[in-house]
C-alpha cells in the first residue's frame, strides 16, 4: 500500500491488477500541475482506498496546487491518455509480475495485444491465440526481439499508423532499439508468407473464418450536455451538506472561497472546486465526496472526477462559466511566475539562485539544479557515438541525434541526467542507434542516470537552461564534419525566452510569412544578421537575442523595428508578405487556453473528444479537428476526412457553440482551414509549426522497418515453455509425458534464434505442477511471484494456471 516509482521504460504499461498515481507538471508557462489516480480492473478495494489517500496526501505535499483526477481502466480521461500518445497496454497480473520483469530480461516475452482506438489508443494483453482475432482491429504478437504487427482486413489507415507507432515505441523503449517489426495486412497474407510462417508457428494454423469486427463502443466522456448543475458543499452545521446552487450558465460569482462546490456535467465528469479559505477537513474530503456524489447519484463508477484548488482551475472548468478572470494576468509571455501554495498565491520574479533554499519552486519549475553541472554531448554517427566539442554545444542540427549527459551533485552524491535528443529529419536508424547508445551509457552508469527522450520542438526547461540561452535549433542539416548543409542562402531563427534559463532560438522558413510581432527573430544573410523586433516582443526578449546572434555569427548585427525595414529586408525574406501580427495577440492573455477536439460522427451522432497540450501532432488527416480559441473556432479539416464530416463539419461547429455549458455567442466566426492551406491565424496557436509534417506516410513508415525478404535462417522458440519443461522433467519425470512428441518449427526471419513448442507439454502438467517450477520459471508462466500467487483467491490461482495451460 506504498507508492513505488515506475521506471521511466514502463511508462504507458498499466498492470490490470494495481492502481498507480502519476504526476504530470505542465510544460507551458501556466507550470501547472495534475495528479491521477488509476484504477485497474482487477484491483482490490484496499489498494484503490490507499490510491485515494496517497493522492490526497502529494496534493497537500504539494501545496494543493494540482489538479487531482480519478482514473478508472478503459474509461480514461483524454488528458491522462495524452501523457502516452503512443498508446496505453494494458497488462494481466498486477505488481508482483510487473517491474522486475520490465528491468531484466526483456526479450522473454510472448503476448499479444489487442490494440483499439484511432486517436487515444488502448493496447490489451488477450490470449495467444486466433481465437482473439477479429477483421476490424490491428494486433501485435510481441515475441522479445521480434514484433509482427498484423492489420485486420477492415482496419483503417489512422489505426494502422497508431499501432505501428505502439510497435515503434515498444522497440525503442522497452527494447532499447534492439527488436524487429514486420507488418502482416489480414486481408492479403500471401503477401508476407515469412512473417505469416512466425504466426502460425506461435499461434498454430488457423482454422474457420476471423470473427467479425468489433465496434469502438467506448463511452462518448466529452459531449457536451445542456444539464449543468452547481452543488455547494459544506460542513458548516457540523455534517456534510450538499446543495444545488444553480444550473447552466454559470457565473464565476457564483464560487465563494470559504466554500467547496461541485460541478456536475450530467454524469460525463464531476468536477469539485476547492476554496483557498474552505475548512482543512472540506479540502481533505473534496475526493471523496465527489467519489460518493457519484455513487448517490448512480452514475457510472467509470465517471471522471477532477477536484481543483481556487486559482489552479482547469481550462475545462473555465470553460464551464460565461466569463472567467485571473488574478495577476500579463503580457506577452509572462515574466511573472507563480510560487507557494495555492492559498497564498505570491507574485515574484522567477530567480533559479533559489531552487536549493526552496524545494518546491524547484519542483514547480521542473529544475533539479541551477544548470551549472558538467555537460558532454555525443552525435550519433554510423550509428556510433562520436563526443563533441564544448565549442559547440548548444548547436543541434534537424538531420541528427544526440546524446546529452548532465552531471551534477546532490548531497555530495554524483546524479545524471541523460537527454536523447532526436531531429526532425534523422533516419529511423539513427533514431534506433541513439536509443541503444542510451541504453548502453546507462548500464555504463550502473543504471543511475535519469533518461530523458528529447523530440525536437519540445526541449524542456532544464534542457534550455544547461545552454545558459544559447540553444540554436537549425531545422535539417548535420553538424558533421565534411558534410555540406544546405547553401548560402538567407536564414530565420526565431527566439523565444526572457533569460539564459529558458531561451532558444528555432530555425523556421526564410519567408515574411513565418514572422510574428509577439517575437524576436534574427534573420542572417551572407553580410549581415538583423535583429527584428517585433512590437510585442519585451525588452528581456531583445537582450536574449543579442546573445544568441553573437553564437549565430560573428556578422555585423542591424536592428530592426517592425514596421521599420529596410528593402534588404524584405528582399532577403524573398519579398513583403502578411505574417502573424493581429493586435489581439498583444493584448492581456485570455484566461481561456485554446482546446483542440476532435469531431466524429463514428457513433451515429456528433461526438466531440478532447485533445490535450495540442500539438500539430495531433491534427490527424483523417479527421476533422475543432479548435475553439474563444473569440474564434477552426475547423481543420483532414484531406482524408470521410466526406459526411466535411459536409457537416460546419454544423458541428454550430452544434458546439449551441450546447456550450458557458451560453456562448451563437455569432462567434467560424473558419473552415482545410489542410496544407492553413493560415497564419490558425499556425500561430502551434508551437513550430511543420508545413511538411504530413509527408510520411503509413506506407513509406512501413517500408522503412526494412525487407522482410533479406532475412537468413532462424529458428523460433518460447523460451519460457522450453525452461519450464526441462525444469520440470529435472525435478520430477512423473509430469511429463510423450516428450519425443514435442514439435519444432523453424523458417527464415532475421537474425534471431526462437523456438516454438507445441502445447503438448503444457497440457500434460497436473493441477500442481507450479509447485515444481523454478521461481523464475513460474513468474513466466503465471505473471506473478510464487509469493504473490501463494497470496491469490484459490479461484484466481486456478484462472491463471488454466490460461498458461498448467491444467
Amino acid at each position: 500500500m506504498k507508492m513505488v516509482p515506475v521506471p521511466d521504460q514502463a511508462f504507458g504499461n498499466f498492470f490490470e491488477g494495481d492502481c498507480y498515481v502519476v504526476l504530470y507538471r505542465s510544460q507551458g508557462s501556466s507550470n501547472s500541475m495534475d495528479v491521477h489516480y488509476w484504477i485497474g480492473n482487477s484491483s482490490s478495494q484496499d489498494e484503490q482506498g490507499a490510491a485515494a489517500i496517497l493522492v490526497t496526501q502529494l496534493d497537500e505535499f504539494l501545496g494543493g496546487s494540482p489538479v487531482q483526477h480519478r482514473e478508472v481502466q478503459a474509461a480514461e480521461s483524454s488528458k491522462f491518455r495524452s501523457y502516452f500518445r503512443n498508446g496505453l497496454i494494458y497488462k494481466k497480473g498486477g505488481v508482483d509480475s510487473g517491474f522486475r520483469h520490465v528491468e531484466s530480461n526483456v526479450y522473454k516475452i510472448l503476448r499479444l495485444l489487442h490494440i483499439k482506438g484511432r486517436k487515444h489508443v488502448t493496447a490489451t494483453e488477450v490470449e495467444v491465440s486466433w481465437s482473439s482475432f477479429n477483421s476490424g482491429d490491428v494486433f501485435l504478437l510481441d515475441m522479445g526481439k521480434v514484433i509482427v504487427q498484423w492489420n485486420g482486413p477492415q482496419s483503417n489507415r489512422s489505426e494502422k499508423l497508431k499501432a505501428m507507432l505502439l510497435a515503434q515505441d515498444v522497440r525503442d523503449r522497452e527494447r532499447g532499439g534492439r527488436a524487429q517489426i514486420g507488418v502482416v495486412e489480414g486481408g492479403d497474407e500471401e503477401d508476407s508468407p515469412e512473417l505469416m510462417k512466425i504466426m502460425r508457428a506461435v499461434l498454430g494454423q488457423r482454422s474457420g473464418k476471423l470473427k467479425e469486427a468489433e465496434p469502438d463502443d467506448t463511452p462518448d466522456r466529452h459531449q457536451q450536455t445542456a444539464n449543468i448543475r452547481l452543488y455547494n458543499v459544506s460542513d458548516e452545521s457540523g455534517k456534510l451538506v450538499v446543495q444545488e446552487v444553480a444550473m447552466q450558465p454559470l457565473t464565476q460569482d457564483l464560487l465563494h472561497s470559504t466554500d467547496c462546490y461541485i460541478v456536475d456535467q450530467g454524469g460525463s465528469s464531476v468536477l469539485v472546486w476547492k476554496g483557498k479559505e474552505a475548512s482543512i477537513e472540506e479540502r481533505r474530503s473534496a475526493l471523496g465526496r465527489a467519489v460518493g456524489f457519484i455513487k448517490a447519484k448512480n452514475y457510472s463508477s467509470s465517471t471522471n472526477v477532477e477536484v481543483m484548488a481556487e486559482g489552479g482551475e482547469s481550462a475545462m472548468f473555465k470553460h464551464l462559466f460565461i466569463s472567467w478572470t485571473e488574478k495577476g494576468q500579463t503580457k506577452g509571455l509572462g515574466n511573472v511566475y507563480t510560487t507557494g501554495k495555492i492559498a497564498k498565491v505570491e507574485q515574484v520574479k522567477f530567480d533559479v539562485m533559489e531552487l536549493h533554499a526552496r524545494p518546491e519552486l524547484a519542483a514547480q519549475q521542473r529544475m533539479v539544479d541551477d544548470a551549472s553541472g558538467q555537460v558532454q554531448i555525443w552525435r550519433i554517427e554510423d550509428l556510433e557515438l562520436r563526443e563533441l566539442h564544448p565549442s559547440s554545444f548548444g548547436q543541434f542540427y534537424g538531420g541528427d541525434c544526440y546524446l546529452v549527459l548532465y552531471t551534477y551533485k546532490r548531497a555530495s552524491k554524483l546524479q545524471y541526467i541523460l537527454y536523447m535528443w532526436q531531429g526532425r529529419h534523422a533516419t529511423q536508424d539513427e533514431i534506433t542507434s541513439c536509443a541503444y547508445q542510451a541504453v548502453a551509457m546507462d548500464n555504463k552508469y550502473s543504471g543511475v542516470p535519469v533518461q530523458v527522450r528529447v523530440v525536437m520542438g519540445k526541449e524542456p526547461r532544464h534542457f534550455l537552461a544547461i545552454f545558459k540561452g544559447k540553444l540554436i535549433i537549425f531545422e535539417g542539416g548535420t553538424g558533421r564534419a565534411g558534410v555540406t548543409n544546405p547553401g548560402p542562402g538567407a536564414r530565420l531563427f526565431q527566439v523565444r525566452g526572457t533569460h539564459e534559463m529558458n531561451t532558444r532560438a528555432t530555425e523556421v522558413p526564410a519567408r515574411s510569412s513565418s514572422l510574428n510581432t509577439n517575437d524576436v527573430f534574427l534573420l542572417k544573410t551572407d553580410h549581415t544578421i538583423y535583429l527584428w523586433y517585433g512590437k510585442g516582443c519585451s525588452g528581456d526578449e531583445r537582450e536574449m537575442a543579442k546573445a544568441v546572434a553573437d553564437v549565430l555569427s560573428r556578422q555585423d548585427k542591424q536592428v530592426v523595428m517592425e514596421g521599420q525595414e529596410p528593402a534588404e529586408f524584405w528582399v532577403a525574406l524573398g519579398g513583403k508578405a502578411p505574417y502573424a501580427c493581429d493586435k489581439r495577440l498583444q493584448k492581456e492573455e485570455t484566461p481561456h487556453s485554446p482546446r483542440l477536439f476532435e469531431c466524429s460522427n463514428q457513433t451515429g451522432r456528433f461526438r466531440m473528444t478532447e485533445v490535450e497540450d495540442l500539438t500539430q501532432e495531433d491534427l490527424d488527416q483523417d479527421d476533422v479537428m475543432l479548435l475553439d480559441t474563444w473569440e474564434e473556432i477552426f475547423l481543420w479539416i483532414g484531406r482524408s476526412a470521410n466526406e459526411y464530416e466535411t459536409k457537416e463539419a460546419c454544423n458541428s461547429a454550430l452544434e458546439y457553440l449551441r450546447t456550450h455549458p458557458a451560453g456562448r455567442d451563437p455569432d462567434t466566426p467560424i473558419i473552415s482551414v482545410k489542410q496544407g492551406y492553413e493560415p497564419l491565424t490558425f499556425t500561430g496557436w502551434f508551437n513550430a509549426w511543420d508545413p511538411q509534417k504530413w509527408s510520411s506516410s503509413y506506407e513509406e513508415m512501413k517500408q522503412n522497418l526494412g525487407d522482410v525478404a533479406s532475412i537468413s535462417q532462424i529458428t523460433v522458440v518460447s523460451d519460457s515453455l522450453t525452461h519450464s519443461s526441462n525444469n520440470v522433467t529435472n525435478s520430477t519425470n512423473k509430469h511429463y509425458t510423450n516428450r519425443s512428441s514435442k514439435r519444432i518449427k523453424t523458417f527464415q526471419m532475421s537474425h534471431y534464434v526462437y523456438i516454438q513448442c507445441c502445447n503438448d507439454v503444457q497440457k500434460s502438467l497436473s493441477l500442481s505442477s507450479q509447485d515444481y517450477l523454478s521461481d523464475v520459471d513460474l513468474e513466466n508462466l503465471l505473471g506473478c511471484s510464487r509469493s504473490g500467487f501463494q497470496r491469490l483467491p484459490r479461484w484466481r490461482q486456478n484462472d491463471l494456471k488454466k490460461k498458461a495451460g498448467l491444467f
